[in-house]
């Protein structure tokens, strides 16, 4: 039975256009301070390291230029001569953290600059320059040479950028970015101009790390390692450039437990095996990491591996499951949209990422549905190391979304779930999915998430498309999935419109009775609640609004606190009857939306 009071309570509001209220977490207090430098403590991709690199966060300068034709104009903009303010790099200008305070337009361009200094590179070495996430369109310039360009705000890329350096004398690093934020159709998650309810803050430019590395002219270019539990052995695959030796070491405890190698001519692919025989499975109370170590010739990268398998399958009584490690195990999630006030997408520290999957973990959850975003790497080692599970969103984009197609007829119209479909041009179009240059962004960046991610034992799954936001084609996708990544349940469509495929049955369960339903489509899919509950709670001064958006206002804490726990109880009691798990909503409060377990300054756990 439909809840129409839930229902009413979380009507879709106009936008207001109100400033937030200033909310500073305890981490961005101290970067704002400066009692916090903000250059990376640890390495930013932590399963592929080399010793010499040096994070170029901090201090730079940018400046606003009017471009009509900012679309096309990005790519070969000349730099302006005056208008430049400092801004602290990674955060974008919109979050407090980046000390300007000043959004992009979709008709403006955003230009970054600084000093490259402290590179001194002997006959032989590459300086690489990194930059892990710029929104959305950018192109990048050592000494007025373009080194790079790219589109995707949510992957990493990086340049070799020896041949624009002017030994000895000043280096300038500049970047040229285009946002046309929900003006265009591009990826670009839960941003909008506009913000409001469940719709946040819009961000531009560089919002992760920036960093170089030196690297021998023969190294190691790409690595992943396949630990492959069932056959006791990690079968790792590189890509070396150059002539040398190629030699990997798997070590446990500080133990060396397999060696193997192989001799490397040119650029081209190698694949080494390093048997284990009985190994230590890594779980959620056993997170157990084995060390890797490849060296070719002057080049020297460290990572990391672990042996976990997950599958969804029959338990012993033939009720579909998701099983780790073999044995069947109940999902207790919560939604992690990864905001924050003071850099928005971007974490005021890395404490600050260990600090939620912490609180969530002794708030007895064992999985964090990353929603429509791709976390920083650091992220998901964090993870790796502290036993969460992760099951990762592909980010959503795609038009604008019609309020009847991805909200008024779902929760209305339950049965419209099984039966629309999103095949075609005319359900492209009501799905917000029709331009091509969209669904091309969708299917690169899914690609290359996957990849970037396959080597993290933590996430166990991937979400497709969600509540139907710029859904296309969900079973061509789910192949695309399951070819690049054939160990990971995969969860094709998550709150409605499903396709009868993947791996689970996943639906959003805000405004009935908490319940397992049975899958129309007769197949061997698990059933999951990934979103549910939402009860709001506005804890005095930690919030962002006066205005507060949830699915079930609370009076207070002990009323939150009974409701949440009543919840929760209900959907673990659903675990005997054929639940594989859930998703509680939320992890934090998020602007106008008060529904999180945690303050959105972090400094209220509202179940403690």
């Amino acid at each position: 039975m439909l809840d129409l009071r839930r229902v009413l309570a979380s009507k879709p509001k106009p936008p207001a256009d109100v400033e937030l209220a200033e909310l500073w977490t305890p981490w961005g207090e101290r970067v704002a301070s400066g009692d916090k430098d903000v250059a990376a403590v640890s390495h930013p991709r932590p399963l592929f390291a080399r010793e010499r690199w040096a994070s170029l966060n901090g201090s730079w300068e940018c400046a606003f230029v009017p471009a009509p034709d900012a679309a096309s104009a990005w790519r070969d903009a000349e730099p302006p001569e005056g208008g430049w303010l400092p801004i602290r790099v990674p955060f974008s200008p919109e979050a407090p953290l980046s000390g300007v305070g000043r959004r992009l337009g979709p008709d403006e361009l955003l230009w970054y600059r600084r000093e490259l200094e402290g590179v001194e590179l002997a006959a032989g070495e590459r300086l690489v320059l990194h930059l892990d996430a710029v929104d959305w369109a950018c192109s990048v310039y050592v000494n007025g040479m373009r080194v790079a360009e790219h589109t995707g705000a949510y992957l990493p890329f990086s340049a070799d950028v020896t041949d624009a350096l002017h030994p000895g004398e000043k280096n300038v690093l500049a970047v040229c970015v285009f946002d046309p934020s929900d003006a265009g159709t591009q990826l670009r998650g839960k941003q909008r101009l506009a913000r409001g309810g469940i719709w946040y803050t819009a961000q531009s430019g560089i919002w992760r790390d920036v960093w170089w590395e030196v690297v021998p002219e023969a190294h190691v270019a790409e690595l992943r390692a396949d630990a492959r539990a069932d056959e006791g052995r990690v079968v790792l695959l590189a890509r070396a450039t150059g002539a040398g030796e190629l030699v990997a070491r798997l070590v446990d405890g500080g133990v060396e437990v397999a060696r193997a190698a192989a001799f490397v001519r040119g650029e081209r692919d190698v694949e080494l095996s390093l048997p284990v025989g009985e190994v230590r499975p890594w779980s959620p109370d056993d997170p157990h990491l084995y060390d890797l170590e490849v060296s070719f010739g002057g080049d020297h990268v460290r990572s990391y591996c672990a042996f976990r398998t997950v599958e969804v399958r029959a338990d012993a009584s033939g009720t579909p499951r998701v099983h780790l490690n073999g044995e069947p195990l109940f999902v207790r999630g919560v939604l992690d949209q990864g905001y924050w006030p003071d850099g928005l997408m971007t974490p005021p520290a890395e404490e600050a990422l260990e600090h939620d999957v912490r609180a969530m973990r002794e708030l007895g959850f064992n999985l964090l549905r990353k929603h429509i975003k791709v976390e920083q790497p650091r992220f998901y080692a964090l993870c790796d190391r502290l036993g969460m599970l992760v099951w990762q969103d592909v980010p959503s984009g795609g038009g604008a979304y019609g309020a009847w197609q991805t909200s008024y007829q779902p929760t209305l119209l339950r049965a419209s779930w099984t039966r629309v479909s999103d095949r075609g041009e005319r359900a492209w179009r009501r799905l917000a999915a029709d331009d091509p240059a969209y669904r091309e962004e969708w299917r690169s960046t899914c690609e290359g998430m996957v990849r970037l991610l396959a080597g993290h034992p933590s996430v166990i799954g991937w979400t497709l498309f969600n509540e139907g936001w710029g859904q296309f084609d969900a079973r061509v996708a789910t192949e695309l999935v399951r070819t690049l990544d054939p160990t990971r349940p995969v969860s094709s469509t998550s709150g409605w419109y499903d396709q009868g495929c993947g791996d689970l049955w996943s639906v959003h369960n805000y405004f009935r009775p908490l319940e397992v339903w049975p899958d129309r489509a007769r197949s061997a899919r698990a059933f999951i609640i990934s979103e549910f509950g939402g009860v709001s709670w506005a804890v005095p001064g930690h919030v962002s609004l006066a205005t507060s958006y949830g699915y079930d206002q609370a009076a207070g804490g002990e009323e939150f606190a009974a409701e949440v726990h009543g919840l929760l109880e209900q959907a673990d009691a659903l675990e005997a009857e054929g639940l594989t798990g859930f998703v509680y909503t939320q992890l934090s409060d998020v602007e106008e939306e008060t529904n999180g377990l945690l303050t959105y300054d972090r400094r209220v756990n509202k179940l403690a």
